[in-house]
């Protein structure tokens, strides 16, 4: 069961207390899998979106503003050094954090993850920001991922230990089932798709208790498949993704070296209902996070 206790739909209020979001994390807060094709090599994502819908729900003259620090490929003690302090500095009231995937997927141990977890969310609840810390989806039924599965529902545990002890609230990936489908992960089958991302971030704004945008779901069953088509499909996708997957681990370099965060200072959100940058960028004074470590 969640830790976390959502309202009825009817009670949510329609405006939410934050107004300042920042997210850390991996290629997952980065937005991998979910590009955005008005900005090329820019990943929209989970994150994105979430921030997106607070930003048309904020009440209050001062604008919404959303950093993302998050970098693809990154172990949770890179997070913790390079992300943290970074997001502190910034003065958020609304943080995110989802570490130590990566370094499950290396073999590490899920106890000595959970204690590096541990000290890093301190430190982000030590400011007094609402925290979300996010536990692992159920990898049963992923390719290369499914193997994993039993250190997975451990490392899940301590996530969920590690956020009573801080009063962190779980986004509880692990119960949404439909992030099983096929349509929610992208063709590298790592990383999920623009219809899992999706997916996830009216999943998180349910657990915030704050009211959005989002329709829910309603994925058409996949395609059968002839087994030769299958098997075509599975030798493109090893060529395509899980051999260099695999070349990287062999020889120690991750897909996030040399790859600075996407938004390294809060900002407000540009679009629909949301006002221009050059009415309130002013406004917003803040600290210019350090550089990330290569």
């Amino acid at each position: 069961m969640s830790n976390t206790i959502v309202p009825p739909v009817d009670d949510q209020p329609t405006g939410h207390p934050w107004r300042r979001y920042v997210a850390l994390g991996d290629s997952f807060t980065e937005g991998i899998g979910d590009p955005d094709p008005d900005q090329p090599g820019y990943h929209r994502g989970w994150a994105d979106r979430v921030a997106e819908e607070l930003a048309r729900h904020a009440e209050g003259p001062e604008p919404f503003a959303y950093a993302n620090l998050a970098v693809r490929g990154k172990l949770i003690d890179q997070i913790a050094a390079d992300q943290v302090d970074p997001a502190i500095e910034l003065a958020p009231d609304l943080i995110s954090i989802c570490a130590g995937g990566n370094d499950i997927l290396r073999g590490a141990d899920p106890d000595d993850i959970a204690r590096r977890l541990d000290a890093a969310v301190g430190k982000l609840a030590g400011t007094g920001a609402t925290v979300l810390l996010f536990n692992v989806t159920d990898v049963r039924d992923t390719p290369v991922l499914g193997r994993i599965r039993g250190k997975v529902a451990i490392y899940n545990e301590n996530v969920r230990t590690v956020a009573l002890r801080h009063d962190a609230l779980v986004p509880d990936m692990w119960s949404l089932k439909q992030l099983s489908r096929p349509e929610m992960w992208a063709e590298d089958r790592l990383h999920f798709s623009p219809t899992g991302h999706h997916t996830i971030a009216a999943m998180v704004l349910d657990t915030l208790g704050v009211e959005h945008d989002l329709e829910p779901l309603q994925p058409k069953p996949a395609a059968p498949r002839t087994w030769r088509q299958a098997r075509v499909s599975n030798a493109k996708w090893a060529r395509a993704h899980l051999a260099p997957w695999v070349i990287r681990r062999i020889r120690g370099v991750s897909s996030g070296d040399g790859v600075s965060a996407k938004r390294p200072v809060p900002e407000p959100l540009f679009g629909v209902e949301m006002p221009h940058g050059s009415d309130h960028t002013e406004s917003l004074p803040v600290t210019p996070p350090a550089e990330p470590a290569s």
